[in-house]
């Protein structure tokens, strides 16, 4: 199989020599305290071509997401969709009258409609508000988010049904798992269950101009951010930025600080500038919006729609009728969703795809997924346990592996059916996703084919404080389709370089950007 000829082919070539143009980059001073790891090998050939520090167990971040993301391909194909049912649990008079529940059971479609543009397409922006709070700023898609809960509501409407007691959201597809111990990702999701908040200066004086999406009674939103003059220096504080009242009337999180009239917001240089509020109890948030949209559509629901999701009316798990299938409302092709995670690095995507592909295990909880995982690439795809850690779907925390687990992983994958959706999926230097930015080696007119050649997941795994920042990690992973026309699979990688700021990391992604640019050029 693929993987054990990129195995076999490693151990001949590991004292390759790195080109003097990529130890140029090696040894700047900025790398000093820096490990960095490279490992390039043709795909055709299997020629391992660079091989610097095969034995380093390299913090990889978000590069972690091609295993995530090309293991559901592989067992689902590009095409799969999920659907979300929704049945009714009661009877229904003539007059459309439900004496009992409508139950939403979730099927971990990470969009719920919320990216459809009016042509059908798919909505993916290269500054996904998923690390707004991460990055300072983010370009929001330009769809409704609601507009999946928004069909469903009339597709109730249009069966007849004109009043329920309640709404139920049966998110039991797996157990909840904890992110970045910031919430419980659940099977359903609104919005990526973020909030997202828009905000553009006034006056100086006045109130910051703020809107948020999606509205909801769910969680309201208090605005005490302050429009202040040129030159002043920009705060803003969201409490809570976490709310963990979401389900209790009234929920609310409140803005704070000053927004000078003259800041220019970080990557697009324009307003508005965008925030988020996470949705830290997305089955609740689920619940009430679904009852306002209900409402909307002429159908009453009897129960408050601000309230703990109760699940205490749930039957037994799998236990639905057909006869009781009110409507149903289908996902995109999951080719959509490896998209928007690879090229976003959306890990919310990345930890439901690895959930997902554990329901199709038999297991329905992320350690038991790991598990199975682990198995699955050890014994059926020949990668060795101990050269990579995997402690989530997404690549957060200490996710490491040495290069050659990472390259063999994409070799197998370009053996794949689903190939073409998984290599669509990944970022394109200089064009799109996570690599839209990276264009620090276009001033090199040698270097600027590379432009569009490289499709490549990104990595970041980066912590500070006060006193500075470090970059554990920040990685590419991917092919290239060099100027001679070869195929080339590779990963570079650094861990542990030491930033003034957090921004300051862009001139280690425009190194990496330019290392792979070298290697389009060079070989």
């Amino acid at each position: 199989m693929m993987a054990a000829l990129g195995l076999a082919a490693c151990s001949s070539s590991r004292d390759a020599k790195v080109p003097a143009t990529i130890r140029a980059i090696f040894d700047k001073p900025l790398y000093a305290d820096s490990v960095w790891g490279l490992r390039v090998l043709d795909l055709d050939t299997r020629e391992v071509l660079i091989d610097q520090r095969p034995d380093y167990d390299f913090l990889i971040g978000s590069v972690r997401k091609i295993f995530s993301v090309g293991e559901l391909l592989n067992e689902l194909g590009p095409d799969h969709v999920v659907v979300t049912p929704i049945y009714k649990h009661g009877a229904v008079d003539g007059a459309g009258v439900l004496d009992g529940d409508l139950i939403l059971v979730a099927s971990g479609d990470i969009s719920m409609g919320g990216r459809t543009k009016d042509d059908g397409q798919f909505a993916i922006t290269d500054f996904d508000h998923n690390e707004a709070s991460s990055f300072g700023n983010a370009v929001l898609t330009k769809p409704d988010p609601l507009k999946g809960y928004k069909a469903i509501a009339q597709q109730i409407a249009a069966a007849g049904i004109t009043q329920v007691n309640d709404v139920v959201i049966d998110d039991r597809l797996w157990e909840p798992y904890s992110f970045r111990g910031e919430f419980e990702m659940r099977s359903i999701f609104v919005n990526d269950d973020c909030v997202d908040l828009i905000m553009r200066p006034d006056a100086a004086g006045k109130p910051a101009v703020v809107d948020w999406r999606p509205r909801s009674a769910a969680l309201g939103v208090v605005n005490d951010l302050v429009t202040s003059g040129p030159g002043t220096e920009f705060t803003l504080a969201i409490d809570p930025a976490f709310p963990a009242c979401i389900g209790e009337p009234g929920c609310t999180s409140a803005l704070s600080g000053q927004l000078p009239v003259d800041f220019v917001p970080p990557f697009t240089n324009e307003f508005p500038l965008v925030q988020t509020i996470r949705i830290t109890e997305p089955h609740n948030y689920a619940r009430t919006v679904l009852i306002e949209l209900l409402a909307d559509a002429g159908v009453t629901v009897l129960a408050d729609p601000v309230a703990e999701n109760p699940v205490a009316k749930l039957p037994p798990r799998n236990s639905y009728a057909e006869d009781d299938l009110v409507t149903s409302f289908p996902s995109f092709p999951y080719a959509d969703y490896a998209k928007l995670i690879n090229k976003t690095s959306y890990n919310l995507g990345a930890n439901a795809s690895l959930l997902l592909w554990g329901n199709t295990q038999g297991v329905d909880d992320m350690d038991d997924a790991l598990v199975a995982e682990r198995e699955m690439l050890t014994s059926v795809y020949g990668l060795r346990g101990d050269d990579f850690s995997f402690i989530n779907g997404d690549g957060g925390g200490e996710t490491s592996a040495k290069n050659e687990v990472v390259t063999s992983w994409l070799e197998i994958m370009a053996e794949q059916p689903a190939f073409e959706a998984f290599f669509d999926s990944l970022p394109i230097l200089a064009v799109d996703g996570s690599m839209a930015f990276v264009d620090g080696f276009l001033s090199d007119p040698t270097l600027a084919g590379a432009k569009g050649q490289v499709h490549a997941k990104t990595g970041t795994f980066a912590g500070g404080d006060e006193t500075g920042f470090v970059v554990k990690g920040e990685a590419f992973a991917g092919y290239i389709h060099t100027r001679s026309g070869r195929r080339l699979v590779y990963q570079v990688v650094v861990n542990n370089v030491p930033l003034k700021a957090f921004l300051d990391i862009l001139e280690v992604i425009q190194d990496e950007g330019t290392i792979s640019a070298i290697l389009w050029r060079d070989y």
